[in-house]
């Protein structure tokens, strides 16, 4: 072969072949369960490889073809395999190589030090498995890695206590951050890729009595491109939500608790202005997702760069549409009501817990009413529920006080979990958005201006369009989530809501 090393002869059929050779030249090999090989080409790919490869096998092989994307995901599938219990292994004694290695694909690194090996295939699996956040916690007892998967936490990994210094100062070294400051927070971020897909992960270390905590944040770029349909957004908030974007000026807030899937939001709502014919620009905290066409700026409090001032910078800079990460004081408050008052649409985020919340919020933060009740344009607050594994979860009858709950007669069917291999034995697989949104019409305007309470404003604005319990509930009788799920997004409102 010209390019790349070639695969070594054997003489007996081997279990697979290299990675490095697998992703250079674009095919990945496997049993097809009768005693024979299968090898999938990427499309393009230079057939002459078949030849080493069937030579390297000393079997029959054959031939079948895969687009770009699906090798990729044959690729990743393929080789990330879980291998943390056994790496971990590795870990109970000798010296531990901390230097960065030179692979910048996880999967191909030749490295064998037990501690690169060992972080390299934790964030591989997590990966793999959607992960969101990698939780590394340092005991007296040992070391836990735990991992979130569809909000929830669960244990991954144990390790003796001796490893923590070991496994946290590697993480440091990826992430560029100082490995011999120990007592105060830092943070960082590493880029990777895995079988040819970018993954950012946001590292945040922590000083702990038994050690330095760190999280490990993943961040699959391919969600920056998300659309709206994917969100769960449908029916009245969806239709509140593209009207306002569709708006020459104005202000779109967008709220929840942390973790509620706002950022992913508003990066759709920026997809679906991102036409090539507005100046899109943005001061977040920090940058989570690059986004082609869109000019992002990272606060950077170090250096005096905060909310307000840089969302004064980036109004010199000629925009048409301007993201803020979060308004969370009154200078920032203030510039975004003056931005949309000059023709610009304004996007962030506000920490309520609904919709009519991020009005009230406002006002504490001082923005004058008549300003206020001139610039909103919309509310949106969300919630994520965890959905029901499609190929595992089943029909039940509800009893009488969760019929009472959801509003459904007794008896009627409703879905609950059960468990098998696609789902992890959990019953859920991926989560979905639950949504309110306020639209800001004339009547909404004058109860803001009068400085009308909450109550007023909701019970005119969700005379049509749902409530995050309502919309909940709605979930339920689909049987795209359960009724706890349901219950735990709703628990502030009254049954009769």
């Amino acid at each position: 072969m010209s390019d790349g090393d070639p695969v070594v002869p054997h003489p007996t059929a081997p279990v697979d072949i290299p990675y490095g050779f697998a992703r250079a030249h674009g095919v990945v090999i496997a049993p097809d369960g009768d005693g024979r090989w299968i090898a999938t080409l990427r499309e393009g790919g230079d057939a002459a490889v078949l030849i080493e490869v069937k030579r390297y096998l000393a079997q029959p092989l054959r031939v079948a073809s895969a687009s770009a994307a699906d090798f990729d995901r044959l690729l990743s599938d393929h080789y990330a395999v879980d291998a943390t219990s056994a790496m971990a292994g590795s870990l109970d004694g000798g010296d531990l190589d901390l230097t960065l290695p030179s692979a910048e694909d996880l999967l191909d690194s030749a490295d064998d030090a037990p501690a690169i090996r060992l972080i390299n295939a934790i964030i591989a699996e997590a990966v793999r498995q959607g992960v969101s956040d990698i939780h590394i916690e340092p005991y007296e007892s040992g070391l836990v890695v735990r991992m979130r998967t569809d909000g929830v936490l669960r244990e991954h990994l144990r390790m003796p206590p001796h490893v923590a210094p070991v496994i946290v100062s590697r993480i440091k070294v990826m992430a560029r951050l100082d490995i011999a400051e120990r007592r105060v927070p830092q943070d960082g971020r590493i880029a990777l890729t895995l079988a040819g897909k970018a993954i950012d992960v946001r590292v945040s270390t922590l000083p702990s009595r038994a050690g330095e905590r760190v999280v490990l944040r993943i961040l699959d770029k391919d969600t920056a491109g998300i659309d709206f349909d994917v969100l769960g957004l449908s029916g009245e908030a969806d239709r509140i939500l593209r009207e306002a974007l569709a708006e020459p000026n104005g202000i779109i807030l967008v709220t929840g608790p942390t973790g509620s899937g706002k950022t992913t939001t508003l990066y759709a709502a920026l997809k679906q202005l991102n036409d090539g014919q507005r100046n899109i620009l943005t001061v977040e905290d920090p940058v989570e997702y690059a986004v082609d066409g869109v000019g992002q700026t990272q606060v950077n409090a170090k250096v005096g760069l905060d909310f307000a001032a840089g969302l004064r910078a980036i109004l010199r800079q000629d925009p048409d549409v301007v993201m803020v990460g979060e308004i969370r004081d009154r200078e920032t408050a203030d510039i975004a009501v003056q931005a949309s008052l000059t023709g610009h649409l304004v996007l962030s985020t506000v920490h309520t817990n609904d919709a009519v919340g991020a009005i009230t919020r406002l006002k504490d933060l001082k923005v004058e009413p008549f300003l206020l009740a001139s610039t909103l344009r919309a509310v949106i607050a969300q919630r994520l529920v965890r959905r029901l594994c499609d190929q595992c979860h089943e029909p039940v009858q509800a009893d009488q006080g969760v019929a009472a709950m959801l509003g459904l007669d007794a008896g009627t069917l409703i879905w609950r979990p059960r468990g098998c291999e696609a789902c992890g034995h959990t019953g859920f697989k991926g989560r979905i958005g639950v949504f309110e949104a306020i639209k800001v019409d004339e009547t909404v305007r004058r109860y803001i201006y009068a400085g009308g309470d909450e109550a007023l404003i909701a019970r005119h604005a969700f005379l049509k369009a749902p409530t995050l319990a309502s919309a909940a509930r709605a979930m339920v009788a689909k049987g795209l989530t359960t009724p706890e799920e349901a219950v735990r997004v709703a628990r502030r409102e009254d049954v009769d809501a």
